[in-house]
């Protein structure tokens, strides 16, 4: 079971919609001591919250584009 990242529903794992999205940590010093984090995270959406989040579009348009290629 995992909650949804919208709603907080929760829901089996194997309904649930994966994402995964990179976010940045700074330390925003200017200088040559910046500290910059990079880490990726899955987040889990119930499957209304995915399509209202337009998640299921953007997985059709990469599928799209590699078949395409």
């Amino acid at each position: 079971m995992v909650n949804c990242g919208a709603c907080g529903r929760r829901l089996p794992r194997g309904k649930a919609v994966t994402y995964e999205r990179s976010m940045v940590f700074s330390t925003d010093l200017k200088t040559a001591d910046d500290v910059k984090l990079m880490e990726r995270r899955k987040f889990y959406y119930c499957p209304s919250c995915g399509k209202s989040l337009g998640i299921y579009e953007k997985k059709r348009k990469r599928a799209m584009a590699k078949y395409n290629r």
